[in-house]
């Protein structure tokens, strides 16, 4: 071989294994955003906190992100299948408009959510569990916030509920998940640096 033709079989090869290299972990702005997939279904009871509204003669909708606080509220949210307001408790009505703060209970198919049994206003209700580690200053994430909320942009979208930088993560409320949208920003963005964090969460 000449040392021509060794040269360019180097450069070649080089640009070869830069290529490879890069093509695992996503950086962050650098290939065509992707939001979040479908949210997957579920079958078993789930429970999820939020605000239930019906707007006049529409369906009621069960409200987990976030809501304007007008008066009456507006938010919107999956339609529930089931609901009657003379079983939950503490509801207000202003404007054709009813409304109030439950855990609701019920299976949902991926767009609707079916109630299973009466809601808790949230006011009596005390859910088992504790505050997630990651969210205590000594361990904090390595990611910044502006690689977070460039991350957040990516990911905004139908399936995204909130969106928030904290301590070195980006903390993303979808309204459930059985693991497949961890394992697909994991892939996407690195572990420990997308925490997701579904609304709808097993019942028992």
């Amino acid at each position: 071989m000449t040392p021509r033709r060794a040269l360019i079989a180097a450069l070649v090869t080089g640009a070869f294994l830069t290529l490879t290299a890069c093509a695992g972990t996503a950086v962050p702005g650098a290939e065509v955003p992707a939001a979040l997939p479908q949210p997957p279904t579920n079958t078993d009871e789930l429970v999820g906190q939020g605000t239930v509204l019906q707007k006049g003669e529409g369906d009621p909708q069960l409200c987990l992100g976030p809501i304007m606080e007008s008066y009456p509220p507006q938010c919107t949210g999956p339609t529930i299948h089931g609901w009657d307001w003379s079983l939950a408790e503490y509801s207000e009505t202003a404007s054709t408009v009813t409304w109030g703060t439950y855990a609701v209970f019920g299976t949902w198919d991926g767009t609707t959510f079916t109630q299973t049994q009466p809601p808790i206003p949230l006011s009596l209700y005390s859910p088992v569990g504790s505050p997630d580690p990651r969210q205590d200053a000594e361990n904090a994430g390595a990611s910044d916030d502006a690689t977070l909320q460039v991350i957040s942009d990516e990911l905004a979208g139908a399936h995204t509920l909130t969106s928030v930088p904290m301590n070195g993560y980006l903390w993303v409320s979808v309204l459930y998940d059985d693991g497949s949208i961890q394992r697909y920003v994991d892939e996407r963005y690195g572990p420990d640096v997308v925490i997701v964090q579904p609304a709808l969460l097993p019942a028992s």
